[in-house]
């Protein structure tokens, strides 16, 4: 087989993924990138060429700037938590304990559950008077509490449950990462006297850092993607407490039918998440070593 046939069979499987690739991810960005400098069609009214315009009116947008700082918010509480809480399940259920089964199960089970279920689950649990967050902390005489209707507490809510729903899904790829490693690390650290703290700082942590980059890059989408819990539990509020930037550009564009502003605000969150993953692999890169 000659180099040139080579390299033609090589594109030749490459052109199924390469051509979803193109149709459903670059064309729709292409595409977005050039309707935000346009106005939005209405009626008889075709669009016209608008050029900075509507991101002259993000940038005075106050609704814009709370759902950013709101999802600022959200990724800081939410990011750390659950990737620290899903090493930390997956480093329990990696060891020789009683029920490992059914532990990793339980861990996984809120991954497989869908969106709208949880988000309703959690919505009893957060009910005033009779939910059951209020009957645990009612039964050691706390007063009763708005948690979702209140601006001090509904986005921490949403926190919670993004940190309960995601944990276990991080969790598997930590698990499998653990599972491959050697057990002749840790046989050879125990027998020149390494504590497990001591092994676990400076052996396993830096063999899990490819998995804790590629689960970072993902904890950072899912924090900027959220929109089904908003929409059943807060719809943005109260008083777009809850608003992320997800949320915002599906009222935008689906509620108000401002497709070009919508644009421009789907290019912008595009940006940022852009630009913080090529900080992360920049930042990380020194840091990830492969067995």
């Amino acid at each position: 087989m000659t180099r040139t046939t080579q390299w033609l069979y090589g594109w030749l499987l490459l052109l199924p993924a390469a051509a979803l690739l193109a149709l459903f991810t670059h064309y729709p960005a292409v595409a977005t990138l050039w309707h935000s400098f346009f106005s939005t069609p209405k009626g008889s009214r075709a669009a016209v060429f608008v050029g900075l315009d509507n991101y002259r009116q993000l940038g005075e947008d106050p609704i814009f700037w709370q759902a950013l700082a709101n999802n600022l918010w959200f990724a800081a509480g939410t990011i750390p938590a659950s990737i620290a809480l899903a090493l930390l399940m997956a480093v329990w259920v990696n060891g020789r304990i009683a029920g490992r089964g059914f532990l990793r199960l339980a861990y996984f089970t809120p991954t497989i559950l869908p969106m709208i279920a949880v988000a309703n689950i959690w919505v009893f649990f957060y009910t005033p008077e009779y939910g059951l967050l209020e009957q645990v902390l009612g039964a050691f005489g706390a007063g009763s509490h708005n948690w979702l209707g209140s601006k001090s507490t509904a986005l921490a809510c949403l926190m919670v449950v993004t940190v309960w729903k995601e944990a276990g899904f991080f969790m598997i790829f930590y698990l499998a990462s653990l599972q491959s490693m050697s057990p002749n690390l840790a046989e050879a650290a125990a027998i020149e006297g390494a504590s497990r703290g001591y092994f676990f700082r400076r052996v396993t942590f830096p063999l899990l850092m490819p998995t804790t980059l590629f689960v970072l890059v993902n904890a950072v989408i899912n924090a900027f993607r959220l929109v089904d819990h908003i929409v059943v539990m807060t719809r943005g509020g109260p008083d777009n407490a809850t608003a992320l930037l997800l949320y915002y550009i599906y009222e935008i564009g689906f509620r108000f039918w401002d497709s070009a502003y919508a644009a421009a605000l789907t290019m912008v969150l595009l940006a940022i998440l852009g630009v913080v993953a090529l900080a992360q692999f920049w930042f990380l890169e020194r840091r990830v070593h492969y067995q």
